[in-house]
């Protein structure tokens, strides 16, 4: 079938994608497993996955410029919306409150909680605005046919962004917190809350619906592979990689170093120390855990009387009222998902030098897994933010953060780095063979000979 062409007029970014612009082959190494292979001709809407372990390594979208460009634009009117309007409000006996979103993380640092508030509000406003700015002012630069100056460092910084960017994960914090305080007063969401909904939503259909691989060719061209490139076969063994930023297949120093030559990424032939990285963050992620659930996290204050919440004891009180859905998603988002994805990692790590092609697919599902439900055990510290500046009404009703929220924090973040520092490549390596027993043996019994 013929594929549907672009109008003449249109930008040479939007006209043809890569594989109309160029005659040869176009090959990508997997970053997951290492598998070379050859990209297909695609058309708007496909996806291109590795043929080993089934990892996207390109998807293919109809206008890329133009909708990722439309899209982030969509998604700063909304921002700006947000943190202009009043967020959320509440009433009780007379008293009032009403926060905007900056508030649920500035309220933080008078309560000398400032890495949280930080955490926060990089996560929700700062790290999201920088990304979207990013990619406008690198599609701008390619409807003009005419890259605008440091697009390939900003090009190159998108995907590092993109894991820590929250929006979502707040939004779920919010509804949490609706729910806790709407059976002790009464709540009302202001402009704020529908418009940071909205900048969520549009945020994430940006992410989707940026096409890097057509973006890197756009801008910087893609140079043949190296002389002698092999598919069906890992790159590792013919002294390659592929850059995990742009996709582009270069050969490594003798060292197994290198730059990528498109985009000057770093270049290994695998993570340097990935495992001893890996095992160090989950060891501070371990010990991080305990202070995080012996110590309240909150403190709610009613009519004089304080009382300590620890994570535990937040989901027994929702439970206690009736709020199952909510109590349950608390519960996987502040138990089972750090809990589960410090065990994953670990068995990961204990088996990775014992891998085969036999369950190597299932292991790098379980990475996959592990990489991705990482950011959603934000939800409780999100849930406290927002609380603790919501709820201030002095002796009456009032939240104050707990040493457990940092704490908390703390083991999301280490997580997360954990699993960016394993590197899934391992689960595909084949393990060095074992010595034969007459070898081990003969060691083991050597002895000097006598003159």
């Amino acid at each position: 079938m013929k594929r549907p062409s672009l109008p003449v007029n249109a930008p040479l970014v939007d006209r043809s994608p890569p594989e109309v612009r160029t005659q040869r082959r176009r090959l990508r190494a997997c970053h997951e497993c290492d598998w070379v292979s050859a990209l297909p001709p695609l058309s708007s809407g496909e996806k291109a996955s590795c043929p080993r372990c089934s990892h996207v390594l390109v998807t293919r979208h109809r206008y890329p410029a133009q909708r990722s460009m439309a899209l982030a634009i969509a998604s700063l009117v909304a921002m700006l919306l947000a943190v202009s309007f009043p967020f959320i409000s509440f009433t009780v006996s007379g008293v009032s409150n009403r926060i905007e979103l900056t508030q649920t993380a500035s309220t933080l640092i008078g309560f000398h909680q400032p890495l949280v508030a930080i955490a926060v509000i990089m996560t929700i406003v700062v790290l999201p605005a920088v990304y979207l700015i990013g990619v406008v002012w690198l599609q701008f630069g390619l409807l003009r046919n005419h890259p605008l100056p440091y697009s390939r460092d900003i090009a190159r910084s998108l995907s590092h962004l993109t894991p820590w960017m929250m929006a979502d994960v707040f939004i779920i914090g919010a509804l949490v917190s609706l729910i806790k305080i709407a059976g002790l007063a009464e709540v009302d969401v202001g402009i704020s809350f529908w418009a940071f909904c909205a900048f969520a939503l549009l945020l994430l259909m940006t992410n989707q619906s940026l096409d890097a691989d057509w973006m890197w060719f756009s801008l910087e061209g893609e140079t043949l592979a190296p002389e002698g490139t092999q598919t069906g076969r890992p790159a590792a063994g013919q002294g390659l990689t592929g850059c995990p930023t742009c996709g582009l297949v270069n050969r490594l120093s003798p060292q197994g170093t290198g730059r990528c030559i498109r985009c000057h990424e770093k270049l290994h032939q695998r993570l340097p120390h990935s495992l001893q990285r890996t095992w160090a963050l989950l060891g501070a992620s371990t010990i991080m855990y305990i202070p995080a659930n012996v110590y309240p996290i909150m403190t709610t204050t009613s009519f004089g009387s304080s009382s300590p919440s620890t994570i535990i004891g937040g989901v027994i009180q929702l439970i206690q009222m009736d709020s199952w859905p909510i109590a349950g998603v608390i519960f996987i988002a502040s138990v089972i998902v750090p809990v589960g994805k410090l065990v994953a990692l670990t068995w990961l790590c204990l088996v990775v030098r014992r891998s085969n092609e036999l369950n190597a697919q299932s292991r790098t599902r379980l990475y996959r897994l592990t990489e991705f439900i990482g950011r959603w055990s934000m939800v409780d510290v999100f849930v406290v933010a927002i609380l603790v500046a919501l709820i201030r009404a002095g002796s009456l009703m009032s939240i104050t953060p707990g040493p457990a929220a940092l704490a908390f924090g703390a083991v999301v973040v280490l997580t997360m780095l954990a699993a960016m520092s394993f590197d899934p490549r391992l689960i595909w390596d084949t393990p060095p063979p074992p010595r034969p027993p007459f070898l081990r043996r003969k060691t083991a019994t050597k002895e000097p000979v006598d003159g």
